[in-house]
């Protein structure tokens, strides 16, 4: 009978890890603060599962945002605790590396979702997954691991509201899920001589977000930090009633390629009530405009004035219509818009508007997780913010309320006239409505 051998793996786990390293459960997530390791210890958990895996052809794999992240963040880690288990030299061009028992270990990136599609996965971690595009779990990963009941980790540091945030709360209490946060404070990964040191050079909020894994400090930078802060505290982040005797009025933000996003907004005397929001992307504008009139069936409300930016007025090159000749087709009476305002104006607008607004977290999630994360440009070289947003995934639904802050609610959007004032003018009742 061949003798056994024993193989050592250059690896001791960190006493904040050991109890994800036992944990027999088939779904985890792991917030943990900047250095902890949080990354190694996924490594060495895939390794560990795929040497000891019975099945035929072992599969398991790292995701990260970007595959350049993926190999930046991961490789050599992969590659260092491995080796004493390769069966033939590691793969770099397909950043994969193949054990002796004929399980592979294969990085990726999120931003090429479809290189996943197709196979199968006994294992599989998603690293930062807050950063990653939608539907990339949900859509391509979870049924990968379907027919062969693969499991998954979910690790990261907090980077505002996103799906990451969403994630850790929803799993509360979820006896399928192993869940541990891991902060600097309590980890003693970092002494504490080096957390003073850092806390004198990072402002507060990076310090509670990046060591202390706060998901409630404000993004670097975001416009409406303050306003939400206020609505948090005031109790208007809440479940809203619909008053089914004020009309629902709609805001957009146009794109094709990039997403669309709608607000659907109640006013009440002076109070601005967000009761829902709706987004998607490649998509007609038949689409939206059947989302627009399935909600009105759906929740039971009369529609006042739909908004829109200026480019609405734009004819599509597979059209002899333009964006507002096409709505009106399809049973939206569009406002006309006045011209674009400057982006600042639009956004002091929208801070106003914020301070005596109410929003349904339920309803309105992803939008509000786009209020939170929507900021301006920063500046590397200058170390400044610019003077422009950033135009990312939270642009859109931010840009869909101003149109409405501009075009509804700012005195300065009204024409000389006062055809706007007359037009938008709305009953109020008596008393004003409150949680």
């Amino acid at each position: 009978m061949p003798e056994l051998q024993t193989l050592e793996i250059p690896y001791a786990p960190r006493m904040a890890f050991v109890p994800f390293h036992n944990t027999k459960r088939r779904w985890a997530i792991i917030v943990a603060h900047r250095r902890s390791g949080k990354t190694t210890a996924a490594i060495n958990k895939l390794i560990k599962e795929a040497i000891a895996c019975k099945l035929p052809q072992p599969r398991y794999g790292l995701i990260a945002p970007f595959r350049s992240q993926a190999k930046e963040i991961a490789w050599k880690y992969l590659q260092l605790y491995s080796e004493p288990l390769w069966s033939t030299p590691p793969n770099e061009s397909e950043l994969r590396v193949d054990l002796n028992n004929g399980a592979t270990i294969r990085l990726y990136g999120a931003d090429n979702p479809d290189a996943l599609r197709g196979a199968y996965f006994d294992g599989v971690v998603l690293d930062e997954y807050g950063m990653m595009r939608e539907g990339v779990w949900t859509e391509i990963v979870r049924p990968m691991l379907a027919d062969r009941h693969g499991w998954a980790v979910f690790i990261g540091t907090p980077k505002g509201a996103n799906a990451f945030q969403t994630l850790w709360r929803s799993t509360v209490n979820n006896d399928a899920w192993f869940r541990t946060m891991i902060k600097a404070d309590t980890s003693l990964i970092i002494d504490d001589a080096e957390l003073e040191d850092m806390q004198e050079d990072m402002s507060p909020e990076e310090f509670d977000q990046e060591m202390l894994c706060s998901f409630e400090t404000a993004v670097r930078g975001a416009y409406y930090a303050e306003q939400l802060r206020r609505m948090d505290a005031e109790g208007r982040i809440t479940s809203i009633p619909i008053d089914r005797g004020v009309r629902v009025h709609t805001a957009w933000d146009l794109g094709r390629r990039d997403y669309m996003a709608i607000w659907f907004i109640q006013c009440v005397g002076r109070e601005r009530r967000l009761v829902d929001y709706y987004e998607n992307n490649f998509q007609d504008l038949s689409h939206y405009a059947d989302v627009v009139h399935d909600k009105k069936r759906a929740r039971n409300w009369i529609y006042g004035d739909h908004f829109f930016p200026h480019d609405i007025k734009v004819h599509m090159l597979d059209s002899k219509l333009s964006r507002l000749e096409t709505l009106r087709t399809l049973g939206i009476e569009a406002s006309y818009p006045l011209e674009a305002p400057n982006v600042m104006d639009a956004i002091n607008a929208t801070r106003r508007m914020l301070d005596r607004t109410w929003i349904d977290p339920m309803y309105c999630e992803k939008g509000l997780e786009h209020l939170r994360n929507f900021r301006a440009d920063w500046d590397e070289g200058m170390r400044v913010f610019k003077t422009t947003y950033r135009h990312d995934e939270h642009s859109h639904g931010a840009r869909a309320l101003d149109c409405f802050a501009t075009q509804y609610d700012d005195p300065k959007s009204v024409s000389a006239d006062g055809r706007w004032r007359r037009r938008f003018k709305e009953a109020a009742p008596p008393s004003s409505w409150s949680a």
